[in-house]
């Protein structure tokens, strides 16, 4: 009994038998139904419409303390942006109120001595801007924001009167990939991995626990079974609604976001599948080794979904963190997929970026489903 489970054998016709016994108990749990194709669904319209790391229709405070033209034109300028919404303030008294009140999002004030200031050349800053600090990065967003408009005027105003600024520099900005530097457009690439590291892991975190729990396990010891057919059985099905997880995130990112896509779609499902075997190799590790389907499930998640929302380059960019922390996040499948899925879908088939993250993940898949398939032959014998 003992060594036909230690055996790497597979017989056809008994891993079919074995295969059609796990997908008919998939089909039995809506849960895992659930999780392949509800969650994405949920996950995409929460991050994709909640979550935006844009600064939008801000509201700022104006404090005019001049009747200068400039100003009021600098003003209309202010309003034709759809990333701020100026409104008059009586005196900086009143602004400085709103912006502790949080009504407000920043301070723009025009001083009496403004039109002089622009018109004279002086050196000294023409406007003051105070920025509501308390969320750094909206406080950035704005800060850039404003000084945009701001070169902007000043370009547009020596334009019409030749001379009447000094503007020594003209800078040009192109953006390259994310033309209007949206947010989603880079978000949701890097969901697509969240969600395959959540599906993945979570439901493979579950079967051999489950099998534990109910007393299944011994029943499966007493059968011709071989471990290889064991893991591949149990791997397979949750392989497919992971991949089926994936394609529904892909249309509907391609659909609903209308994001483009200027990669290989073949490349994109060799390296979902590779990435998928990895998830599925660190859930189906977890099961194994705890053998118990609570335990299972929270050192899965907190091994795959929380590293693959904050050290995998998701949100945060991983150049901007500590040596540290990027030294942990070299260990994290995601890191090395979510790379992949921005690279093909916002750049293109960038070999030199695709293919050493493609072989880190090939190497952690083979070594994570080498140690399950060790641990299932010791924890059964």
């Amino acid at each position: 009994m003992t060594s036909r489970f230690s055996s790497l054998t597979v017989n056809r016709q008994r891993l079919l038998g074995f295969m059609r016994k796990e997908w008919l108990q998939v089909m039995r749990d809506p849960s895992s139904i659930a999780v392949a194709v509800v969650l994405p669904i949920i996950m995409l319209v929460l991050f994709g419409f909640g979550v935006s790391l844009d600064a939008m229709h801000e509201r700022v405070a104006v404090v005019m303390e001049t009747s200068a033209p400039e100003a009021r034109d600098f003003l209309a300028a202010l309003r034709a942006t759809p990333y701020v919404v100026p409104q008059l303030a009586a005196n900086r008294i009143v602004a400085a109120t709103a912006l502790r009140s949080g009504t407000i999002k920043a301070i723009i004030v025009f001083a009496d001595d403004f039109g002089a200031r622009i018109n004279g050349g002086s050196p000294d800053a023409a406007i003051q801007v105070i920025v509501d600090g308390t969320d750094a990065n909206t406080a950035r967003l704005l800060e850039g924001y404003i000084q945009g408009v701001w070169a902007v005027w000043l370009v547009g105003r020596e334009y019409v009167n030749p001379g009447s600024t000094p503007t020594p520099v003209n800078v040009q900005f192109q953006v390259w990939f994310n033309a209007a530097l949206d947010s989603h457009v880079s978000m949701v690439p890097g969901l697509i991995a969240l969600i395959m590291t959540t599906i993945g892991a979570f439901l493979t975190a579950l079967v051999i626990a489950r099998e534990w729990e109910r007393g299944t396990m011994e029943a499966l010891m007493t059968t011709p079974l071989t471990r290889a057919e064991l893991l591949i059985g149990k791997l397979i099905p949750y392989f497919c609604l992971g991949m089926a997880g994936m394609a529904i995130s892909t249309i509907f990112a391609l659909t609903v976001f209308r994001l483009s896509f200027a990669g290989s779609f073949l490349l994109l499902l060799l390296s979902s599948s590779v990435f998928m075997l990895v998830v599925l190799g660190i859930g189906l590790m977890a099961s194994t080794l705890t053998r118990n389907q609570f335990t299972a499930s929270i050192v899965a998640l907190t091994s795959t979904m929380l590293p693959a929302f904050l050290l995998s380059g998701f949100i945060f960019d991983i150049r901007s963190m500590v040596p540290a922390v990027r030294l942990i996040t070299t260990v994290l499948p995601a890191r090395y997929f979510v790379d992949i899925l921005k690279t093909l879908f916002l750049v293109g088939n960038v070999w030199s970026v695709i293919l050493p993250d493609l072989a880190v993940l090939a190497l952690m898949a083979v070594v994570l489903l080498t140690i399950t398939a060790m641990a299932t032959k010791r924890n059964l014998e």
